[in-house]
């Protein structure tokens, strides 16, 4: 049976992030909490533990699942290219609630789903998450709930929606975002000196803020809100 960890207090943090990477390294699931909604994560290089996560929630290949990572040196490692406006956009909303889409770089060898080369890739704000990334390298994340029902809040909700298909669930409260997810931009159109990005969700960072950050890219909102 699924355990769940509570976090706040020391002893069970220390096991169950313990639990936790040796899960992620047997390829299976975990539950972990991020700055926005909890998340369900697994091995981003392990093919078939993406496939479960995507089991898990309901969702085909269609649906890949972003990536976490713990740093802007692994955004460099993971992507085929970073331009210099890319760059600023990491630098100004990183750790925090943005993902960025990007080409991926061909020589890896990962199988996240139908990504058209693509991957989504994003530093979550939240020290727990930061930490266990640093030990675990990249995870597939996504959020924590079963596809058409809300994202869990806390990891309780979590194992109410998932259950078993999660092996290790770490509890660290309630979210503090009132279940805003990151916005997700598409930067694959970028270049050093301009380029546009698209808005593909709404979230925790405005496209006003991206346009002011970044005046000469052209930001357009592609949601069909």
């Amino acid at each position: 049976m699924a355990e769940v960890y509570d976090c706040s207090e020391s002893s069970q943090l220390l096991t169950g992030t313990r639990m936790a990477r040796q899960a992620i390294g047997r390829g299976e699931l975990i539950v972990m909490p991020t700055d926005t909604v909890y998340g369900v994560a697994a091995d981003a290089f392990t093919p078939a533990a993406v496939q479960r996560l995507l089991d898990a929630k309901g969702r085909d290949r269609t649906s890949p699942p972003p990536v976490l990572i713990p740093g802007t040196a692994t955004l460099h490692a993971l992507a085929a290219e970073v331009p210099e406006p890319v760059n600023r956009l990491a630098e100004a909303f990183w750790p925090g609630a943005l993902t960025i889409v990007l080409r991926a770089n061909p020589a890896l060898d990962w199988d996240l789903g139908e990504t058209g080369g693509t991957v989504a890739l994003r530093i979550p704000d939240n020290p727990l998450a930061i930490e266990l990334l640093q030990e675990t390298g990249p995870l597939a994340v996504s959020s924590a709930n079963l596809t058409g029902q809300p994202a869990a809040q806390t990891a309780a909700a979590a194992k109410e929606m998932l259950e078993d298909s999660v092996s290790v669930y770490l509890e660290d409260g309630p979210r503090t975002s009132g279940g805003v997810s990151s916005t997700i931009v598409d930067a694959t159109q970028v270049t050093e000196d301009g380029g546009t990005i698209g808005i593909l969700r709404h979230g925790g960072v405005s496209q006003e803020a991206i346009s002011q950050l970044l005046p000469e890219i052209t930001v357009e909102d592609r949601t069909g809100a």
